[in-house]
């Protein structure tokens, strides 16, 4: 079963990459270039989860908060790299502490203490990535600023001309 776990997982890979790689040729060195996180990073963070659920067990529940933030920036750093989308995706980095954190909770005697910076942070990263992907998708559309001007102009005049409601 493990040998076709990862052969699949290669197969997507490999599968992705000569999606999104259509125009270049394949060498090892854009092999490398391409899955740096899945190759080096991702294995990392699995390694770290196994050694808590295989090996030490709830004797070492903190091995999970670096778990979860390598895991997490593996995965992120995996998609912007296929996608070139590190200006919206690096939110990511933020939310990685919170997945942390939150495995910490989850595992360990769910302490309602760690609710508070994982909420914080992760609102905080839906924020970013929610602004930036907004801005982002715009500046591609070529409507950016015109269009944001536009938007503002006429809820402006919509608020204006509105009637105000008498209770």
């Amino acid at each position: 079963m493990k040998g076709r776990a990862i052969a699949g997982i290669a197969l997507i890979l490999l599968g992705a990459y000569l999606f999104f790689m259509r125009d270049e040729n394949i060498s090892t060195g854009s092999v490398f270039a391409y899955f740096w996180p899945t190759l080096f990073v991702i294995p990392v963070g699995i390694l770290l989860h196994w050694l808590y659920f295989g090996v030490f067990g709830r004797s070492a529940v903190g091995v999970l908060v670096p778990a979860g933030i390598v895991t997490t920036t593996g995965i992120v750093c995996q998609i912007a790299t296929l996608t070139d989308g590190w200006s919206y995706l690096w939110p990511g980095f933020i939310l990685a502490v919170a997945v942390g954190l939150f495995e910490l909770y989850w595992f360990s005697g769910r302490n309602k203490a760690l609710l508070i910076p994982i909420n914080i942070l992760a609102g905080a990263s839906l924020i970013f990535f929610v602004a930036f992907s907004i801005s982002n998708l715009l500046g591609k559309l070529a409507l950016g600023q015109p269009f944001l001007a536009i938007v503002f102009i006429l809820a402006g005049a919509f608020l204006l001309a509105a009637r105000k409601s008498t209770p």
